[in-house]
């Protein structure tokens, strides 16, 4: 079931006061974060109102998603800077409780085992967001990628580095490879958020919904998770028949 909303700001707001319950219940809350434009206004709208309640964010632990091999930190395209302009910089994080793979890392292979390890020692996550790319994959695990994966590199597909080559002012700058969370590492959260918007959502979101689980797919595992939420706008709900769809603040699909 798909959670329709009727534009991106209304599924932001929506979410922005779902995660601030949580980590008001819970103040030492553990959280998968993704990045992408998907994420944009949610973050935004999460920072507004954290700063306007004076939310306690210094227990809050986050762990990301995935990072590109060979950009630094600092790089404007590494996900590291993404976090920090979008909203890590933005309210009351303790940095220290901040996890995100190094894409510089001397050892990666190294890196990618502490990474699931360190997950684990944080007790799990209690929430993994989720965007999804045009050819399904969750994280940067491409079609095919094991179900069993824990943090591995994995070579991107030519259609994601052409998805993601807008962010680049030349397609040849976008990296080969990335470290990405495995899928058994998402699926061990206890709830996992998948969020997907506008029209050219709209295919892989029908693609979802008919798929059998199946590694060719990879967000299709999340039909076995315990507690997923698949959030999505009008536009990418355009091509989910009706009994696909739960509208929500009144929209239909």
């Amino acid at each position: 079931m798909f959670l329709v909303f009727p534009d991106p700001q209304a599924i932001a707001n929506h979410l922005s006061a779902l995660f601030i319950a949580k980590i008001q219940a819970k103040p030492n809350s553990v959280f998968g974060l993704a990045t992408g434009s998907t994420m944009e206004p949610i973050y935004a709208r999460f920072a507004q109102q954290a700063r306007e309640q004076s939310l306690d964010l210094s227990q809050v632990t986050t762990f990301n998603l995935d990072e590109y091999v060979g950009l630094a930190a600092d790089h404007p395209q590494s996900y590291n800077y993404y976090m920090h302009q979008h909203l890590f910089d933005l309210v009351g994080f303790d940095e220290q409780r901040l996890f995100l793979p190094d894409g510089k890392c001397a050892d990666i292979q190294e890196q990618c085992e502490r990474y699931s390890q360190h997950i684990r020692l944080a007790g799990g996550l209690d929430i993994q967001l989720l965007g999804v790319g045009s050819n399904g994959h969750i994280g940067f695990n491409e079609p095919n990628t094991s179900f069993d994966s824990r943090t591995h590199v994995v070579g991107l597909s030519e259609r994601t580095r052409i998805d993601n080559g807008r962010f680049f002012e030349n397609k040849d700058e976008v990296p080969t490879q990335a470290i990405t969370m495995g899928i058994l590492d998402i699926m061990e959260a206890k709830e996992v958020i998948l969020v997907a918007t506008g029209e050219h959502k709209a295919q892989v979101m029908a693609d979802y919904w008919y798929s059998p689980v199946s590694e060719s797919m990879p967000a299709s595992i999340l039909k076995q998770h315990p507690r997923p939420l698949i959030i999505v706008d009008e536009a990418a709900a355009s091509l989910l028949p009706a009994q696909a769809c739960q509208p929500a603040m009144a929209t239909a699909c």
